[in-house]
């Protein structure tokens, strides 16, 4: 795929089902065939003749011989796991069609497609009964995952299990009278039997990771997947135990699927990326070879135009949690790092204090006497206070850690917030501190991050929006009112749509009114309420108050009205009778471009385009572009930066990290101290990351340029915090219209967005210039995305169609990735690489940025962490191996790190390195971290490459980063859109 100056190109998915097969297809396309699947299923028809597998989520039958495959189902499905009916006229399987995997099933001609589950759970792994009467499979219908079946004759649905523990992977034995599957039981886990009298027995106890049992057709035998230490591998036991095998090799990437039995002694599995036949009693294998074919049309739009140049003023879009005061009268926010207030009936907001430090989260005290906020003043976010008349502000309470998101009680005595464990990612306690003792307080730990904290009028309660999985199966749940007692005596969750999530969980509610009779709170991006009693039991069915986009609800005192933001304005709704008034506010911000000429004597320059140096040359930059390279000339009269001894590359992009204001004002310094002069972000607080752009772009404080997005698009269940649950209709069109408002850079897809959503927000996002990035690979590739985000990371399905167990990755993953164009941000220092080169660099944090921006304790930390990861990394060569052969396949890759889960900036070096010592070479990954990453920003034509007309953003170091990629650390300046930053500047906040 190439990226032109006014035209980005991306691919549209045609498959063509066996009854067009003479159908032509689209101009401009690309056919892609496909030989190996990575993570595929099999099932094979009861006469043996047709294999059935689930390549890249299409349902495709072919010879049990191999040739080529014929698709019966669409590529919208996501389809998985089919198995047979035994009469070998239909195929069941599960899907994710319509946002919820259900059980479906479709004639193997591929006709008759229709669903045989629903609802607002989760079925999986579907198989047939021998008399075919029923289908097993497991469900999360009762609170956690149970075996369950469907009577076919009557759709009724009976449960099979009820454990707290996890049972899955459900099979019928072959005389249909009992049930084996697989349990996640704390007491023993391993492979249960049940019969038909409903009795459960331990089959196999294994501490191992079990997967998909099949019974052998004597019954008297069953076959398994097991995976520990890096090995997946098939084994067979006796039912009546003492008969245990092997039957797989140590070196086989066996996926953990059920296999397939073509005789007493034969049988089929996949393993490496193919579909292959074993033997009973050998070793060795035989492969049966298969073709897939896709056809992948290329799309072309206009990329979104930017003006890196303006010096207009703008209005202010980072408003970050806006809050009505009690009165009715002030509005008080966070913009440009600083807290502003805003009296109703007049235009400009005032601004409350002014300093380079990031003051957020700003609450008004019941009697409006003081402001609570939360403030990096200290070097990390601690509580301050504010009286309002005098100014005068005290840091409440000091702390070890992170605090975030504080509220008053109602009676003004104490305020809430989170204090964050240092020891478990995104994990706090709630704490409440005595405003007068400054007394703390636990009330509730281990919250997941949680909404703003709010009070009941009588201070016996507290509630959030919290997390509530679905099992613990999957990383999944949705988000409900979590109603916390303030004697510590318990919490209960509570939800006024049942199965419907809240919005993103930060400052959206649960927000209960002053009178304590009612909770707003925001949902399918609208605002509601719902009326609750002392004990904050809901009564009576929700309210909508909007249907505009409403984000930061806040009450006044006389619980009559509401405050919001809609999508970029304040607006105040009359709780009474919905009428809606705006809060008009003047209030701008300009960007920052320096003025003159400045000259850069550079002895080598790496442009981003060639592997070669140009050496003693100029750099000319008038305001914030370059406007020609020369060979040096002495005596200009200009200022000239001496890099005469010195390397200049372009601005480095870090193209995948998760920022938030709890990072600090020096987080801004770090990125461009590490060299990093562009980051793009693929999911975040929208308002927060506005305030971070703005406040870089503004010269409020130091940072690098964002490309950035809102929440995560996800699908009905949600985990982050900023993941938004997202169903067809008005919701997503108002999502999507905020991505346009707000002035998104991009879009991200998660993994729970159904690939039918996934079309619409793509052709939404080219229609705005802006490309799209997923976690998925396929339909993706063809849907129109631009990039897939990580090898691996987290699935759906609880297994990645990326990337095995082993960490391999197949020709089905290199084809679609390299045939269609699509970029991929692989993050390897995530997957292994910085715990490799910690363990193996003694020298690892021997930089001047970590000793400035980082403690001696996280080097212990990490450290350790890399220790304790030594023994699950034995696969993580796979990866490197794989990165290699995308690369060399013709597949654009991107440097990222999905930090801060990992260091920001030290991470992106660990990237780096990881892919240098992988195999690419250093101007390869130099390429990729500068030119392609523009590119793949949108920005190709003004970044990513040291050329005239280019932005000025640049990078001065020491070394020669085209022999030795660690040079690379060796920062000794930083030119951001032409201002120049020595080691000084970038160490200290100004």
């Amino acid at each position: 795929m190439s990226v032109s100056t006014s035209i980005m190109l991306a691919g549209i998915l045609h498959l063509t089902p066996a009854a067009n097969a003479s159908t032509q297809p689209p101009a401009d396309s690309v056919k892609v065939t496909l030989t190996e699947g990575t993570n595929m299923a099999i099932a094979l028809s009861p006469d043996k003749q047709t294999i059935a597998m689930d390549l890249q989520g299409t349902i495709w039958v072919l010879p049990v011989t191999g040739g080529k495959a014929r698709a019966i189902t669409d590529a919208l499905g996501d389809c998985r796991q089919p198995t047979w009916s035994p009469d070998g006229t239909q195929i069941a399987f599960q899907s994710y069609r319509d946002g919820y995997f259900h059980i479906w099933k479709v004639n193997r001609d591929g006709s008759g497609l229709r669903p045989l589950t629903s609802g607002i759970y989760h079925d999986r792994e579907p198989y047939w009964s021998p008399d075919g009467a029923s289908i097993s499979f497991s469900s999360d219908r009762s609170g956690n995952y149970d075996i369950w079946k469907i009577v076919l004759k009557s759709d009724s649905l009976v449960q099979l299990t009820d454990h707290p523990g996890s049972d899955y992977s459900p099979v019928f034995s072959t005389d249909g009278k009992s049930i084996a599957y697989v349990s996640e039981r704390a007491t023993a886990a391993g492979i249960y039997m049940g019969d038909s009298e409903g009795k459960h027995l331990l089959f196999v106890h294994s501490k191992e990771k079990l997967a998909s049992p099949v019974w052998h057709p004597d019954g008297q035998h069953i076959i398994f997947n097991s995976f520990a230490a890096g090995i997946s591998q098939l084994e067979m036991v006796k039912t009546g135990g003492g008969d245990w095998q092997t039957l797989s090799r140590d070196v086989e990437d066996v996926f953990p699927f059920r296999t397939a039995w073509l005789s007493p002694t034969e049988y089929l599995y996949t393993a490496d990326g193919q579909i292959k036949l074993g033997r009973i009693g050998t070793s060795t294998a035989e492969t049966i070879a298969f073709t897939a074919e896709v056809t992948l049309a290329r799309d072309r739009y206009a990329p979104k135009k930017r003006d890196f140049d303006t010096a207009v003023s703008t209005p202010v879009q980072g408003i970050r949690g806006p809050v009505v005061s009690n009165s009715g009268k002030f509005v008080a926010f966070a913009a440009l790092g600083d807290i502003w207030v805003l009296e109703t009936g007049k235009s400009r907001p005032v601004q409350i204090n002014n300093d380079v430090f990031i003051d957020i989260d700003p609450v008004w005290s019941p009697d409006d006497r003081w402001l609570a906020f939360t403030s990096d003043r200290n070097g990390n976010m601690d509580l301050w206070i504010r009286e309002i008349k005098t100014g005068k502000e005290v840091c409440l309470l000091d702390a070890a850690d992170n605090l975030k998101f504080p509220s008053w009680s109602a009676d003004g005595s104490q305020i809430a917030f989170y204090q964050a464990d240092p020891n478990a990612y995104s994990r706090s306690s709630l704490t409440v501190i005595d405003v007068k003792t400054q007394k703390v307080t636990t009330l509730y730990d281990g919250l997941f991050e949680a909404s703003q904290p709010s009070w009941s009028n009588d201070g016996k309660y507290l509630v959030v929006s919290s997390l509530d999985p679905y099992s613990s199966r999957f990383r999944e749940g949705i988000s409900k009112f979590l109603v916390i007692a303030s004697d510590r005596s318990g919490a209960r969750f509570a939800s006024p749509v049942p199965g419907r999530s809240l919005a993103t969980r930060g400052k959206n509610g649960p927000v209960i009114s002053p009178d304590g009779k009612a909770i707003a709170y925001i949902l399918d991006n609208v605002l509601w309420i719902v009326r609750v009693d002392a004990r904050l039991n809901i009564l009576g069915w929700p309210v909508q108050l909007t249907h505009e986009l409403a984000e930061n609800p806040s009450w006044t005192g006389d619980s009559k009205s509401i405050v919001f933001l809609a999508t970029d304005k304040l607006k105040r709704v009359d709780v009474a009778d919905g009428r809606i008034e705006p809060l008009n506010m003047e209030f701008n911000w300009e960007p920052q471009r320096p003025e003159g000429r400045l000259v850069i004597h550079a002895g080598k320059i790496f442009d981003g385009v060639s592997d070669k140096y140009t050496e003693n040359a100029d750099i000319v930059i008038e305001q914030n572009r370059i406007r020609e390279i020369v060979p040096h000339q002495p005596g200009r009269k200009e200022r000239v930066i001496d890099a005469s001894r010195q390397t200049v590359i372009p601005g480095l992009f870090e193209m995948h990290t998760h920022q938030n204001a709890q990072l600090g004002e020096k987080g801004g310094r770090l990125w461009l101290a590490y060299g990093i002069t562009s980051i793009r972000e693929p999911g975040t607080d929208p308002y927060d990351a506005l305030e971070r752009k703005e406040s870089w772009t503004s010269g409020k404080r130091l940072g690098p340029r964002s490309f950035f997005t809102g929440g995560h698009m996800e699908g009905n269940r949600i985990y982050y915090n900023r993941n938004t649950s997202n169903v067809a209709g008005a919701q997503l069109e108002l999502e999507l219209g905020r991505a346009a408002t707000l002035g998104y850079d991009m879009i991200k897809t998660y993994v729970g967005l159904p690939d039918i959503l996934q079309k619409r927000v793509t052709e939404f996002a080219h229609a705005h210039g802006l490309p799209v990035s997923s976690h998925e690979i396929y339909p993706a590739a063809g849907l129109g995305v631009d990039g897939v985000e990580h090898i691996g990371a987290t699935s759906r399905r609880g297994y990645s169609p990326k990337l095995s167990a082993q960490n391999k990755s197949y020709q089905d993953v290199l084809a679609l990735t390299a045939q269609s164009g699509i970029y991929m941000t692989p993050t390897i220092s995530l997957h292994g690489g910085m715990n490799a080169l910690i363990s193996g660099d003694s020298l690892f944090f021997d930089h001047w940025q970590f000793q400035a921006f980082y403690a001696e304790k996280q080097k212990q930390e990490l450290r350790s962490a890399a220790a304790r990861a030594r023994g699950s990394n034995k696969t993580y060569q796979n990866i490197e191996k794989t990165m290699v052969r995308l690369m060399r396949s013709g597949a654009r890759l991107t440097p990222g790190t999905d930090s801060p889960i990992i260091p920001s900036g030290l991470s992106y070096h660990a990237e780096l390195q990881s892919w240098v010592a992988a195999g690419l070479s250093p101007f390869e990954t130099l390429r990729a971290a500068t030119q392609w990453s523009a590119r793949q920003a949108g920005a190709g034509d003004d970044l990513g490459a040291i050329q005239p007309g280019r932005l000025a953003d640049i990078v001065i170091i020491d070394g020669d980063p085209l022999t030795r990629i660690k040079d690379l650390l060796n920062v000794k300046a930083v030119i951001k859109n032409g201002q120049y930053l020595d080691i000084k500047d970038l160490k200290e906040a100004k």
